[in-house]
């Protein structure tokens, strides 16, 4: 080939008896930037960083329980007789979407078990969630996994034989649909920045920003993914369950403009001033006339 992408001569290496496996480095590494973002964001946006923090650790637990599971259910006869394997996640295999559902589900109840804000942690959440998705997404690569169909584009990335689908057994080179969604997440993550600065969205719309963007770009990339075991109509799971997060995120955000005008952030500047404002002695000396919100 002229021009492609090499794929890795290695996934892991030894240090003594261990084995490191680069994928379970890459998924830490992302969900470790996915807590620190949460948090840091919940707190700058005014709730209480101890309320994200337990939101955040449970949110990792149950929703990589969910995420492994919605991937080796639909697989369950590759385990008939290996079923510790089931347990082996550094070797690849999760689904993002199960992760999502759980993680979303647990949020909403930890968060409002501790009585914080779930629209504020929502829209900490927006911005965490695809910056992981772009550092994991490197997982793949480095185990030739969840490539796209067979390309010649100058791009298209190298895939040993022996991990290739057996009716592409003769193409040498195929779709990065993992570089792909790794640019797509990036670019989410500066609209949702921009959008935040920019424009005054009420708590909870970047979540809903988030995903329907998100689906929309995996909805394409499923079209040409090759590593799905089922599909109906020509979609895969993964592709029917994008259309329904897009339907779901449009209603979402649907429902929060149509929301009291005082769940904007911008409306609660003021709110706090008035109030402020019309406390005893707010305008004498040691009254207290300056609010931080």
């Amino acid at each position: 080939m002229l021009a492609s992408i090499p794929s890795p001569s290695f996934n892991s290496f030894d240090i003594g008896p261990l084995t490191i496996h680069i994928y379970g480095i890459l998924m830490g590494i992302a969900v470790a930037t996915a807590y620190i973002v949460v948090t840091r964001r919940y707190e700058k946006l005014g709730g209480d960083r101890k309320v994200a923090e337990a939101a955040g650790f449970w949110c990792i637990v149950i929703g990589f329980i969910g995420a492994r599971a919605a991937y080796v259910l639909p697989r369950l006869g590759d385990y008939s007789n290996d079923w510790l394997g089931v347990f082996r996640m550094w070797e690849g295999g999760i689904a993002l979407f199960g992760g999502l559902t759980m993680g979303t589900l647990t949020a909403v109840y930890v968060v409002r078990r501790r009585g914080g804000d779930f629209w504020r942690f929502a829209d900490a959440a927006a911005v965490a969630l695809p910056a992981a998705q772009a550092i994991g997404r490197w997982g793949n690569y480095f185990n030739q996994e969840l490539f796209g169909t067979p390309t010649g584009l100058p791009w298209g990335l190298q895939i040993d034989p022996e991990n290739r689908p057996a009716k592409y057994l003769d193409a040498e080179t195929f779709h990065p649909t993992f570089l792909y969604e790794m640019l797509w997440n990036i670019g989410i993550i500066v609209l949702l920045l921009w959008l935040e600065r920019h424009r005054k969205l009420r708590r909870g719309m970047l979540l809903g920003v988030y995903a329907v963007l998100y689906s929309v770009g995996r909805f394409l990339l499923e079209l040409i993914r090759t590593d799905s075991p089922y599909r109906f109509w020509g979609l895969s799971r993964n592709g029917w369950y994008s259309l329904l997060v897009i339907v779901a995120g449009l209603g979402l955000l649907w429902w929060l403009q149509r929301r009291d005008p005082g769940d904007r952030p911008e409306a609660e500047e003021p709110a706090a001033v008035e109030a402020a404002e019309g406390e005893p002695g707010a305008d004498e000396e040691g009254g207290g006339g300056v609010v931080e919100v």
